[in-house]
């Protein structure tokens, strides 16, 4: 029997229309969602948590609350990358603890943490903090080709993983670039070395992912990634109802409960219509786009890179800054393209592309990069690169967050007057500017202005 974890509410939509699906719509699927027999629903985390301040009004932590308050039988789950949290820098120790610990109080029962750079180190104290809160912790390899991301490469990472305590390990292909062979290949070798659950996570863009998930599970992946279609396939995971479909009957029938997935689909095909109407959900995410094979690189990646072009009326570049992104990532040490790598690179290379020089102009976040202040790279990075760009300064080579003094107190005592909460500190934390709007209006309210009718003479 294969596991299946449903994920329409938080990366089906935001692969697909950018995250906007509001706290009701997610709770009314969440509830139907509950009764199917899912192993778990991802509900939380990636960008959900900024969305819901920023674009939504919403507060985070009450989508949760919500959410666990209408699901009893099912394992709730959540995303974020390691000591990045949701962020995009490294948060000191006291605030990945904290967070860690609230998200699992407010209802989370799985954390799935990753590092752009599979750099452990990274990953620590989410799996500290979330065994000692109680939590399930996942760690997921991010996965990627080049010379040094072999089958070798992730065997000797998923042991240091056993090693760390995870509870079980995820392959998370966010560009949806693994193919049927290698899928067999690697989930086969993995499975012969490790003994903890095995679950798949990739993306529809390329064409290819039904095709892998089928290869990997008859290789013995225990868990795969589905999302319920018409929120699905594109640049989402494939069809719970498919691959559900597929699978009946066999030995890896996930025996999923259809009268629970047959009164969601029209809710979900409702929220589905109604984005596309209202132009937040693109048909284009829909399409396949095999040449991300090719180039590496994820779908939400290209829409930001085909932004970027545009705003510079430089869309006749397109092809050139493809072909530039390998050679950024090669200079860089083959990171994998993955938040808040992809956005890295990818800027890089239009900068590189549009300047007609490469690394004449660098964006901060490449420079920290080159620092260390992320991690250690999965391959030496260019030297000569490193130079140009950051001369002779020291590059540092521990832990990143062993250099970050304690910020939670600190952050509760500067926003005493608007924080009513740890979990109001912890917005504060990882999104400050946009947190402190968000709460701003939540506890202050502008007052209602009180109008009466009257006849207008002209």
């Amino acid at each position: 029997m294969v596991k299946i974890v449903e994920t329409s509410v938080r990366d089906g939509h935001q692969s697909l229309f950018a995250t906007r699906m509001t706290t009701e719509e997610v709770v009314r699927l969440c509830r139907i969602y509950d009764k199917a027999g899912f192993h778990a629903i991802e509900v939380w985390g990636g960008a959900t948590f900024d969305s819901c301040m920023r674009f939504l009004n919403e507060d985070p932590w009450e989508r949760l609350r919500q959410v666990r308050a209408v699901c009893k039988n099912t394992k709730l789950q959540m995303l974020f990358r390691g000591q990045n949290i949701l962020g995009y820098r490294h948060y000191s120790d006291d605030v990945v603890d904290m967070f860690c610990r609230k998200s699992i109080e407010n209802g989370i029962d799985i954390i799935r943490v990753f590092d752009a750079l599979n750099d452990v180190r990274n990953l620590e104290m989410a799996v500290k903090a979330t065994k000692k809160y109680g939590g399930e912790c996942q760690i997921a390899m991010s996965y990627t080709t080049s010379p040094v991301h072999t089958v070798e490469y992730y065997v000797k990472l998923a042991k240091e993983i056993e090693k760390m305590g995870a509870d079980s390990i995820c392959i998370k292909d966010m560009a949806g670039v693994l193919i049927p062979e290698d899928a067999t290949r690697l989930v086969t070798a993995l499975k012969k070395e490790i003994k903890l659950p095995l679950e798949l996570h990739s993306h529809c863009t390329a064409g290819v992912c039904e095709m892998t998930y089928m290869a990997a599970i008859r290789a013995g992946v225990d868990i795969v990634d589905t999302s319920m279609s018409p929120l699905s396939n594109g640049t989402a995971q494939p069809s719970t109802q498919a691959l559900n479909t597929s699978l009946k009957g066999t030995k890896y029938d996930p025996k999923l409960n259809l009268e629970a997935i047959h009164e969601a689909e029209p809710i979900v095909s409702a929220i589905v219509d109604k984005y596309l109407k209202n132009g937040l959900l693109n048909p284009k995410s829909f399409e396949v786009n095999p040449n991300i094979l090719k180039y590496q690189v994820p779908g939400g990646m290209l829409s930001n890179l085909i932004k970027q072009l545009t705003d510079q009326d430089a869309m006749d570049k397109y092809e050139e800054v493809l072909r530039e992104i390998p050679v950024v990532r090669k200079d860089l040490g083959y990171p994998p393209l993955v938040t808040p790598m992809s956005q890295m690179v990818g800027t890089q290379a239009v900068l590189n592309i549009l300047n007609g020089e490469r690394y004449k102009i660098v964006a901060k976040e490449v420079k920290d990069y080159l620092h260390g202040r992320y991690g250690k790279t999965p391959a030496p990075v260019n030297e000569d690169v490193r130079k140009k760009i950051i001369g002779d300064d020291e590059v540092i080579t521990c832990r990143p967050a062993d250099l970050l003094e304690p910020e939670f107190e600190k952050l509760k005592a500067q926003y005493q007057n608007i924080a009513r909460s740890d979990e109001d500190v912890l917005s504060l934390a990882l999104f400050e500017q946009v947190a402190t709007q968000f709460l701003t209006r939540k506890y202050n309210p502008a007052p209602e202005v009180e109008t009466e009718e009257f006849e207008m003479f002209i």
